[in-house]
């Protein structure tokens, strides 16, 4: 579920996307038949419950204000997204119109060659609705591959009653005060964290945002051109981890349990008031509604950002998170792959996705619209914010984001150690 940086007011806002989830297979340059009709193929990743009807309905809009053309859908499970899309693409049979996580994935996927620059097909309304820096997670080289639809930054979803029944009366402000919280927790009989270390990604969270506390913007910047971890920061980041899970703050069984699928799933514990707090990216209030008993959104559900690390060469107010937006292939239907795009980025759209998935929109007439007390705080940390970075997997590229996250997990798992994250990091890039 994840992909920075300008919202609303300086920063392209947002967010999230719930129950992220994509699929399918699909023809990669459409098809356009004679008579002037155009059918695309469309890939995303909300599977379920009103994600997945939004975009049912956006479509089905579209092309009753486009009767030429037909848009063939296809919602596929989050964690399963990327190694579909990429499959697809390298084979030549790339949906037309797809999620775009931006970073060192689109990189890969501009130098391939296999998406379509829209710099000059985006409309002057859309350049009014939504911030230029909006534009800036999803251009290279001066050129613009896809239209931004969220920034989702990350930071502790949290259940106010639960901390309210272990005495909790402030929201922790160091990694001191977080400790402190957990053995609140502990002692009132709740589960304090939720993770879904399963699906890898949740569980590198972490160490993602112990690196953004004990790296320097600098440090962090360098390795996302040349991929290299030497800083000493990097490793601190992995033994900061290692010694926080050694309190034992996270769900039992946190090693098996998914993200977002169902009850048992860490955002589903949340939903449940079976456990307090998560770290996760802004779409986790729409996958929490979901999964609550009346599929409502949760009445005490609140946020605050990731603590402060003492000694951490990283600003305490810096933040995380990942731009999503859509991208139409290199060989999609140009001027209808085009429409959908700027018809995603209006006004009405755009409230009808905040709507759907609990996440304030990137069109800045749109954000109007949002109410939620934690949204509204995460947009003011988020536009305050001294510098952010991607989610670090986005960053660096599939496969050297891949080996990060399964080295978390393996760190967690007891099968090695913070050295081993880094081993794992080198290992992948220097295959590259």
């Amino acid at each position: 579920m994840r992909i920075r940086k300008t919202l609303a007011v300086s920063t392209a806002l947002v967010m999230g996307v719930a129950g992220l989830a994509a699929c399918g297979g699909g023809s990669s340059d459409g098809t356009a038949s004679s008579d002037g009709k155009v059918t695309m193929t469309f890939w995303h990743n909300s599977t379920t419950g009103d994600g997945k009807a939004f975009w049912e309905t956006t479509v089905a809009d579209f092309e009753k204000d486009h009767p030429d053309v037909t848009i063939e859908i296809q919602a596929i499970q989050n964690e399963d997204l990327d190694g579909k899309l990429q499959t697809a693409l390298n084979s030549g049979d790339a949906p037309d119109i797809f999620m775009q996580r931006g970073g060192g994935k689109m990189q890969a996927m501009v130098d391939a060659g296999q998406l379509m620059d829209i710099t000059d097909l985006i409309t002057d309304e859309t350049k009014a609705a939504i911030p230029e820096g909006s534009f800036k997670a999803e251009t290279m080289d001066d050129k613009v591959y896809a239209m931004p639809v969220a920034v989702l930054p990350g930071g502790f979803f949290y259940s106010k009653d639960l901390f309210a029944q272990a005495g909790i009366t402030e929201t922790p402000t160091t990694m001191d005060e977080l400790s402190a919280a957990v053995d609140k927790l502990k002692a009132a009989g709740i589960s304090p964290i939720a993770l879904g270390a399963k699906d890898a990604w949740p569980a590198a969270h972490w160490y993602y945002f112990f690196a953004l506390r004990e790296c320097s913007s600098d440090t962090l910047a360098a390795a996302a051109k040349d991929k290299s971890f030497t800083d000493p920061c990097w490793l601190k980041a992995g033994q900061d981890l290692q010694d926080f899970a050694a309190t034992e703050p996270f769900n039992e069984g946190y090693l098996t349990t998914s993200a977002q699928q169902g009850a048992g799933s860490s955002a589903g514990l949340i939903a449940n008031h079976e456990a307090s707090m998560e770290l996760m990216g802004a779409w986790d209030p729409g996958v929490i509604a979901s999964l609550t008993p009346d599929a409502q959104p949760l009445a005490d559900l609140a946020w605050f950002p990731f603590p402060s690390v003492e000694g951490g060469e990283g600003d305490a107010a810096a933040m995380m998170g990942g731009v999503d937006g859509y991208s139409c292939s290199a060989d999609a239907p140009q001027q209808a792959c085009a429409d959908f795009l700027n018809y995603i980025a209006t006004k009405d759209v755009q409230e009808a996705y905040y709507k759907a998935f609990s996440a304030p929109p990137v069109n800045t007439e749109a954000q109007a619209v949002v109410s939620e007390s934690y949204l509204q705080e995460i947009l003011t940390a988020y536009n305050s914010a001294p510098y952010v970075s991607q989610w670090l997997d986005t960053v660096y590229g599939q496969n050297v984001g891949n080996a990060l996250n399964t080295g978390v997990v393996d760190m967690l798992a007891g099968k090695s150690d913070a050295a081993g994250i880094i081993q794992a990091i080198d290992d992948a890039a220097a295959k590259e």
